[in-house]
């Protein structure tokens, strides 16, 4: 009995060496495109989230180093100082203290730095744990409220 080879024929091997088609290649590249159209906003989001939290961080402890200094010396800070230096800037934000009038009031600002993420986002502090969130021209979508805004609404 004579066996029969198993080869294919010389057309299924040319198909199978030929790769990708170009339909398939662009078929992947727009899936591609969607998933990332989809990611980018969300991880773009994410970081800016946790610049957000550079700027609480150091505003509440700001505040409560400017309550102990406000135990020792029974004001917030003379003139046109406050008692505590805050950091002028960091990587994200630039920072500021202004006393009010009578020395038993301040107001703590953290800026968004131009080029961050956070640019036109300013949150504030003051010796009644006021907190509030001024944005101007932010992907968030609001301009002023009343606590500290961290995550988009």
């Amino acid at each position: 009995m004579k066996q029969q080879s198993a080869r294919r024929p010389a057309s299924h091997a040319r198909m199978a060496s030929m790769g990708f088609t170009l339909i398939e290649v662009m078929v992947t590249v727009a899936i591609v495109a969607i998933l990332a159209s989809i990611a980018y906003p969300s991880y773009t989001d994410y970081l800016r989230r946790g610049s957000v939290q550079e700027a609480v961080g150091n505003l509440s402890d700001y505040r409560a180093q400017m309550e102990q200094f406000y135990q020792d010396n029974r004001n917030y800070g003379t003139g046109t100082t406050c008692g505590i230096t805050l950091p002028s800037t960091t990587r994200n934000f630039t920072y500021s203290c202004a006393p009010g009038t009578p020395p038993q009031t301040y107001t703590a600002t953290a800026t968004g730095r131009t080029g961050t993420s956070v640019a036109g986002f300013a949150y504030t502090i003051d010796q009644r744990n006021s907190q509030g969130t001024t944005c101007t021209n932010c992907a968030w979508g609001f301009s002023n409220s009343t606590s500290w805004i961290l995550r988009k609404p």
